[in-house]
């Protein structure tokens, strides 16, 4: 067995969108209140569950993103998980818009940022860490309270919205 490292893989930025593109993703938007005043929100993707116990999730923002000093700031925030109808309003919170919470019809939760109605699934989360990585800065929260719906969710595959199977009342998750 050769000791010698193989050489790096160099690949362009292209292929490696294309190649995530294959991996199929729900769809939140993110918000919090800002500390100035009103709520930041944007549309991610990269979100995931980190641990049960206790239970942790985590999410990336650009390191270029405006609204990244506003959640760098923020203690609280809310993950609220795309329903399949709900397409329009990621594509909104994913673009520079003067006000993106104009006309959504959303509620505060108990971290005090908006969880917009009709979504699959609400998380409310405190700061539990944070960590610049490469062009992004990776958040860890820790959710306080969560509350889900039979909708079926938002998904986010090669590039296109797509409909997800919804999960039947009842019916437990799988893990």
């Amino acid at each position: 067995m050769s000791t010698e490292r193989a050489p790096r893989n160099v690949t362009t930025e292209r292929r490696f969108r294309d190649a995530l593109a294959q991996f199929a993703t729900g769809v939140t938007i993110i918000t919090a209140r800002a500390q100035e005043g009103g709520f930041v929100g944007f549309t991610a993707t990269s979100f995931n569950s980190v641990s049960l116990e206790p239970p942790l999730v985590i999410w990336s923002l650009g390191r270029r993103s405006r609204s990244l000093p506003a959640f760098e700031r923020a203690e609280r925030y809310a993950v609220n998980v795309l329903a399949h109808d709900q397409a329009e309003l990621a594509q909104r919170f994913s673009r520079p818009h003067t006000d993106r919470f104009a006309g959504v019809n959303c509620r505060l939760g108990e971290a005090a940022a908006p969880l917009i109605e009709g979504c699959a699934a609400w998380l409310e989360c405190r700061h539990h860490s944070r960590q610049q990585v490469g062009d992004h800065v990776l958040f860890v929260g820790e959710v306080d309270s969560c509350a889900c719906q039979a909708v079926a969710p938002l998904v986010w595959h090669a590039g296109r919205y797509h409909v997800g199977a919804p999960r039947a009342e009842g019916e437990k998750a799988a893990g």
